[in-house]
């Protein structure tokens, strides 16, 4: 029996990226759906949950992509909320890449320094998808989070609102350019840069040799990169005192988290995977290889 994947995707053109890596991760065929919202959903759901008999269901499932997180997060519940009973399919929600890029860049972050409980982290522009779920993330996994935001009333909100879905405590901090990014580092020991392509939001003087630093992290593929200093291309570099890891140095963990996810869709017909699963598949991927030692702790 075929694995069906069925794509839905909140923007007019599914996405040709969402349909290659489905493929590579091993479905059969991809059905995909532009322009679909929460409204327009239950039809097309109850063509993957009807056509097959319970037992045979593992092998449908859906994708949840677009543009927009906020469209997603609206469509994975209309999702869920029309199947009942054994009548389900797995389903994995990743707009624009938003949670295997999270997922995937603050792996990094832990693999490098061993563990996160306890440890400073900065997020630069966390009010972003990628930036909300990394923090969270990073909060639920016991770190001492801080997101940075140009405007006073979008950082408490969202600040309020990871800290509803993940748990632990996550501070906001205004940083209204990048002049000021320094002092919102103070003894950070992990920085991530989630901010849009092409800005550059933290200068090399902000962190370069900051003693407190152990590892950084930009998830800004387009010049001028996010963090001034730090190669798309790196992957654990030595840059000062700490480890960096570019767009690409995190894309390429991505990717595998997104392969294995889209596997695994099809393994039964009730997985979903959303920030939190997702993560949990990634630390599945990290611990199935040997790692290198992580940064010690500054002197």
């Amino acid at each position: 029996m075929k694995k069906l994947l069925v794509h839905l995707d909140t923007s007019s053109a599914p996405s040709v990226f969402d349909r290659v890596v489905a493929y590579d991760a091993g479905a059969d065929e991809v059905l995909s759906y532009g322009g679909v919202t929460a409204d327009s959903v239950r039809d097309l759901v109850h063509g993957a949950m009807f056509t097959r008999g319970p037992k045979d269901l593992h092998n449908t499932a859906i994708f949840i992509g677009g543009a927009d997180m906020a469209a997603g997060e609206r469509l994975l519940a209309a999702v869920q909320k029309t199947m009942f009973g054994p009548l389900r399919v797995s389903v994995m929600l990743d707009s624009n890449g938003s949670n295997t890029t999270a997922v995937a860049a603050v792996a990094k972050l832990a693999q490098t320094i061993g563990n996160v409980k306890g440890r400073k982290a900065v997020v630069v522009a966390g009010t972003g998808p990628v930036g909300t779920r990394a923090a969270g993330l990073l909060a639920r996994d016991g770190a001492r989070v801080t997101i940075t935001s140009r405007h006073p009333d979008e950082a408490k909100r969202v600040g309020a609102a990871i800290n509803a879905r993940f748990g632990g405590a996550v501070d906001a901090i205004i940083v209204p350019d990048p002049s000021r990014v320094a002092d919102a580092l103070g003894d950070a020991e992990l920085l991530l840069n989630a901010g849009p392509a092409g800005v550059q939001l933290v200068p090399r003087d902000a962190w370069m040799n900051r003693p407190s630093l152990r590892v950084v992290a930009d998830l800004n593929a387009v010049p001028p990169l996010g963090i001034e200093g730090v190669d798309v291309t790196d992957a654990g570099t030595d840059c000062g005192n700490a480890k960096a890891f570019g767009a690409l140095g995190v894309g390429n963990f991505k990717m595998k988290v997104h392969k294995r996810c889209i596997a695994k869709l099809f393994e039964r017909n009730d997985l979903v995977l959303d920030a939190e699963s997702i993560s949990d598949v990634a630390r599945e991927l990290v611990q199935s290889v040997p790692q290198p030692s992580s940064v010690p702790p500054p002197v």
